[in-house]
């Protein structure tokens, strides 16, 4: 296909992780491992907060949503991936790679708005406890979250459309585990400096201005926690924010760290162990966090176990 003296790709070849064909048998029996459990983890914590009444609640409203882009995250890269292992070609067409960029940026920039949302719910619950059900009503809550939604959406087609207008001529191996933003402007053979400024704009609008906010949410947090007289009133403060911290640190280091400085960026390995990280382990982690870690889930868990052990039981006798 071509426009001029220029020679545009059909396909894509993603080089992945290894070329050694034991390596890539381990790594498909492990991430496969590991996507079934991210699947299965996110989806049980959306039924779990659907099934049980104490938790329809703002927090986990918006941790449904977030169990949501998770799971919709790992499944708009690993599936490929996992493919691409036991592959001998390993193409992903034009088209398909252009979708990948796109929802894959959008659902990081999804998660990236939400976090920054649910850090504002945070603020509210421990700073202004008494108008916190006033302040965080239904509307407030299902418009945070779709203006996260849409604004992930909305700055990953720009990216993507600009992305995919540019020449790649022949240069069509991607030396990344899928079509991730920087790896695939890197292929075009004219000055992508422009690129790179929108990328920096795009990556300040979408994680350092939602990171800010959840900054100061937690300055305000952490004044209002250390203001509380009793260290019993103080863990019980923290420990509502304590599984949302966790998961801050974790999705916005990594990000920051990859898309932040591109023209002084990791090395290419580097950038597939970050993007592995967050791509296959963040999800994982997520609703462990946030099982592990939180009181109400913990209950709520046992409460919907005893009555499966009961009706067994029943079904036994």
């Amino acid at each position: 296909m071509g426009t001029g003296n220029q020679t545009w790709v059909r396909e894509f070849i993603l080089l992945g992780l290894s070329s050694d064909w034991d390596m890539r048998v381990f790594l498909f029996v492990l991430f496969l491992i590991t996507y079934m459990v991210t699947v299965l983890g996110n989806l049980l914590i959306v039924l779990l907060i659907r099934l049980d009444s104490r938790l329809h609640t703002p927090m986990y409203f918006f941790l449904t949503n977030l169990s949501l882009v998770d799971v919709s995250y790992a499944t708009s890269i690993i599936p490929q991936m996992l493919a691409n292992f036991l592959a001998a070609h390993k193409a992903i067409p034009f088209v398909s790679c252009a979708a990948q960029l796109f929802f894959s940026l959008g659902l990081g920039g999804i998660e990236f708005v939400l976090l920054a949302v649910m850090a504002y719910d945070r603020y509210v619950a421990v700073c202004d406890p008494l108008r916190y059900s006033v302040i965080m009503h239904g509307g407030l809550c299902t418009r945070l979250a779709i203006t996260s939604w849409v604004s992930g959406s909305i700055n990953s087609f720009i990216q993507t459309a600009i992305a995919f207008q540019l020449p790649m001529c022949t240069n069509k191996y991607i030396d990344h585990i899928s079509c991730e933003l920087l790896a695939v402007v890197r292929l075009a053979c004219v000055d992508i400096s422009t690129n790179e400024i929108a990328i920096m704009v795009s990556s300040i609008a979408l994680l350092m201005t939602p990171f800010c906010l959840v900054l100061l949410s937690y300055i305000q947090i952490i004044s209002t926690i250390l203001k509380i007289r009793s260290t019993e009133g103080r863990k019980k403060a923290f420990h509502t924010c304590a599984s949302h911290l966790t998961v801050v640190v974790l999705c916005y280091g990594m990000a920051i760290f990859t898309y932040i400085q591109p023209h002084s960026s990791p090395s290419v390995l580097q950038e597939k162990l970050i993007s592995l990280f967050y791509a296959v382990l963040t999800p994982v982690l997520n609703p462990m966090i946030y099982s592990v870690r939180n009181k109400e889930v913990k209950g709520a868990w046992q409460k919907l176990l005893g009555q499966f052990s009961g009706i067994t039981s029943k079904l036994a006798t």
